[in-house]
């Protein structure tokens, strides 16, 4: 008849820090047998570990590539043509903003031809 003796194990550690810095991981905790193995079997569970939540992680604003430039907005003269992109993941929990969606930029097609006279004979057709 063999006397097993009971296990000797020290106190838990503490729980670990989560596994991550924001979102869900896991922590862990330990104790150690302290009584020699070969005293007896011992099946207690040496470690621990259990899931943990801290808050969500920042999502960082994502967007598409940029349009191809628009046609410039007049036919002769200055004017204007723009270029888009799209939102992808608009920021969340403290992600970076979004940057401009819309740029513009100046054109100039050739010079308008205004002849002499030119105004005053359109606002007579106009009237």
């Amino acid at each position: 008849m063999s006397d097993t003796i009971p296990c000797l194990l020290s106190p838990w550690s503490e729980w670990s820090d989560c596994s991550v810095t924001c979102g869900k991981g896991m922590r862990t905790r330990q104790r150690m047998l302290k009584s020699a193995a070969e005293l007896g079997d011992c099946n207690e569970e040496l470690e621990q570990a259990e899931k943990c939540m801290l808050p969500e992680c920042p999502i960082d604003c994502e967007l598409t590539e940029w349009s191809q430039w628009s046609e410039c907005n007049t036919s002769c003269g200055k004017g204007h043509m723009i270029r888009t992109r799209m939102i992808k993941i608009e920021p969340q929990f403290g992600g970076t903003a979004c940057p401009e969606t819309v740029q513009r930029s100046k054109c100039r097609v050739r010079k308008c031809l205004r002849g002499p006279g030119m105004e005053k004979r359109r606002w007579k057709e106009a009237r």
